[in-house]
This record gives structure tokens, sequence and C-alpha cells, in this order.
């Protein structure tokens, strides 16, 4: 089993039946100041450069993600793999530079293409949500 798919399969052990009263009672609420308080840890661990914390704070940031796309699956709606192909999708939408015909030159330019696909991205929103 690959180490990604290990994970997975840990943290749907501990949020099934049998598995960890604390992970089984953790919602999406009660999980925020674990996301705010790994993403600082992994900040510092950046900011020293140390690539054992990196790669210790990446993985605590990592569960953190992984146990609200497990409640969200647990809820009947996306999971991880749905997480995946939507970040997928919006990575090759948001870099047309890359993976189709326009040519941006700079790390400017892409900034600024960025901005005005994501614009245009919340415009279609509201419009279709209204």
């Amino acid at each position: 089993m690959k180490p990604l798919d290990r994970l997975i399969a840990v943290i749907a052990r501990l949020r099934a039946p049998g598995g960890c009263p604390w992970d089984r009672e953790q919602t999406h609420r009660s999980l925020i100041r674990f996301l705010r308080e790994e993403s600082r840890e992994l900040e510092r661990a950046l900011r020293r450069g140390r690539s054992r914390e990196i790669e210790d704070e990446l993985g605590d940031v990592l569960l953190q993600v992984l146990l609200h796309a497990r409640i969200e699956e647990e809820r009947g709606r996306s999971g991880i793999q749905a997480v995946a192909r939507a970040q997928c999708r919006k990575l090759i939408r948001r870099h047309p530079h890359v993976f189709g015909k326009k040519r941006l030159k700079t790390a400017g330019d892409v900034l600024r293409s960025w901005a005005e696909l994501k614009r245009r991205e919340r415009a279609l929103r509201r419009r279709d949500q209204a």
C-alpha cells in the first residue's frame, strides 16, 4: 500500500466505529484550531528550513486536510479523491500558459493572469447561485 493510501486508511479506521473516541468526536468546527496551529508550526519550520521538521509539519497539515475530507465523506459529500480531482482541474484551468496555448513570460504575468481567472470564476459562481 502506498503511504498516502495507508494514511487515508488509518484515518478512516480512527474515525470508524471502534476507532479512537477523540477522533470520532471531531467535527469541522472542533478541528479549526488544530488546522491553524499546525499551519503556524509549518510556517515556522519553513522559515527555519530544516528538512525533517518541514516533513513532520507538512504531515500534520496533511492530517488536518484528510480529516476534514473524511468528515465530508462520512456526510455523504465529497471525500479526498473529489478534493484532489477539483484541485487538479483548478490548477490546469489557472495555468493556461502551461496546459494551454496562452504565453506568459514572467511571474508577474502569471500572477495577473491567475487573479483575472479567479475573478471570472467568482463572477460565474455568483451568477450561477443567483
